[in-house]
């Protein structure tokens, strides 16, 4: 059975990152969009971040253009924005689909690890948020309207 730390990505610049590298920590895996109703839960995500980083807590971004096109910029552009709008310093990866046949393999995976709303796998829309503990396993889905404020006592239970 495969777990969190057997997947690959790409970081914003590019370079491959191993999710192995993660191992015993606590994390957050967001599908983000720039230009989304929902873009200003970056602030709350940094401030979750900064709030428990130095206790084995990460944040993945992992930007979709899959929802109303609100993800249309490139690598380049979405770091830029990320960075000088809201401050992002969590690892954020390259664009990816989170749902359909070309969904990243770790997108394809962790939706069937917890289900959405009614038992669905399908991400709904930008910042789906997922909740793994130390051991790699998704304890928790939370929906778009959850915000990071309301996740930080799960984050908190976990630490």
């Amino acid at each position: 059975m495969a777990e969190i730390y057997d997947f690959d990505a790409s970081a914003l610049d590019g370079e491959a990152v191993d999710l192995g590298d993660y191992r015993g920590k606590v994390l957050l895996v967001v599908n983000v969009a720039s230009k989304c109703g929902f873009t200003p839960q970056y602030e709350g995500l940094e401030d979750l971040y900064r709030q428990y980083k130095d206790e084995g807590f990460e944040i993945l971004g992992f930007p979709s253009n899959q929802f109303g096109a609100q993800e249309p910029g490139d690598a380049a552009e979405i770091a830029t924005f990320c960075s000088t709008t809201y401050g992002v310093s969590f690892p954020m990866f390259e664009k990816v689909d989170v749902n359909g046949s070309d969904a990243h393999p770790l997108y394809k995976w962790i939706k069937g690890q917890k289900k959405g709303l009614a038992g669905t796998r399908d991400i709904k829309w930008n910042f789906t948020k997922f909740l793994v503990d130390r051991d790699g396993n998704v304890v928790r889905r939370f929906g778009p309207q959850d915000k990071p404020e309301a996740i930080a006592k799960h984050v908190a239970k976990l630490i």
